[in-house]
């Protein structure tokens, strides 16, 4: 769910930053920027449906709604804990907006600094990498990964004769032996690649960005800037929508949603988004805009 668009100023359109990944059964909400909690009521996005904050770096409009989330959260007294990331070179950006002004604190916020690139958390669901980009302030970029799996086939469980619960002893086994004899899984099955997210904001062009979305599902990415733009998005340290489509063509990325919008094109369709991005990826792209609802593909065409 897009919660917010707009870069460094709202408008009367776009929102500051916002995105809450609904990933199995967890919940992610990354960059809550100013008016996230507002938006997150017309989205109707709940604070109990948050399991897992993650901030790319503490510029205002990455992280301004951060207090109203945190405090609606102890509100409605969210029982479960939440792990918040962040670069661990602001830290104590993180604690003083965390405790920006006075309530009653119920719900248990856990802190964990991002202090290296690689893996910050391992879940049921998914695999959590960060890796640090290259903007004006410590900043990273994150990945979640599914585990990968094994796809049944139906006709071939029908010509072995496995049926009922023994699919499932098959496929927590690994084999099943019966008096008919002895049946493997990859007999009957196929590999199933985990599906992949990646969501990058405020940075250049730069390794750890092709490194992030390398084989991604979707690839929630800045697009600050326009081609004609690209001398002030590199002073800036930020992307152009050109450099978000190469990001894409070369990362191999299934879906491309652009997002975190310069107000100076706040007039505009974002036509140009969609030309410039397309120039060197040909794959699906997503002009993010505020309340949208976008699906992750689907791991096979329907």
């Amino acid at each position: 769910m897009v919660l917010g668009t707009a870069s460094q100023a709202p408008t009367r359109t776009r929102n500051h930053n916002g995105y809450f990944l609904r990933w199995d059964a967890e919940g992610v909400l990354f960059d809550p920027g100013e008016g996230t909690q507002r938006q997150m009521l017309f989205a109707g996005v709940t604070a109990t449906q948050i399991d897992r904050i993650c901030l790319t770096h503490f510029h205002g409009d990455h992280c301004l709604g951060l207090p109203g989330v945190i405090q609606r959260m102890s509100l409605d007294q969210v029982a479960h804990a939440v792990d918040a990331h962040f670069p661990a070179a602001n830290a104590e950006i993180f604690r003083g907006l965390r405790y920006a002004t006075l309530f009653h604190e119920r719900t248990d916020v856990r802190e964990h600094p991002v202090e290296a690139d690689g893996v910050i958390a391992v879940t049921d669901e998914f695999t959590l990498e960060a890796r640090a980009l290259e903007h004006t302030v410590p900043a990273v970029g994150y990945r979640l990964a599914e585990p990968d799996g094994r796809r049944m086939l139906p006709d071939r469980l029908a010509a072995h004769g496995v049926r009922g619960p023994d699919v499932g002893r098959l496929l927590r086994d690994g084999v099943l032996v019966s008096p008919a004899g002895s049946v493997r899984l990859d007999q009957v099955s196929e590999p199933r690649p985990g599906q992949k997210f990646a969501f990058i904001m405020d940075t250049r062009l730069c390794d750890a960005a092709f490194e992030l979305a390398e084989g991604v599902d979707m690839l929630v990415c800045e697009s600050t800037f326009a081609a004609a733009d690209e001398r002030l998005a590199a002073e800036y340290g930020h992307m152009t929508a050109a450099q978000a489509g190469r990001l894409a063509a070369e990362s191999g990325v299934g879906l491309l949603v652009l997002t975190h919008f310069s107000q100076r094109y706040e007039t505009d369709e974002g036509t140009w988004m969609l030309e410039e991005a397309g120039t060197s990826f040909s794959g699906k792209i997503e002009i993010a805009r505020d309340l949208q609802r976008i699906p992750l593909p689907p791991r096979h065409p329907l």
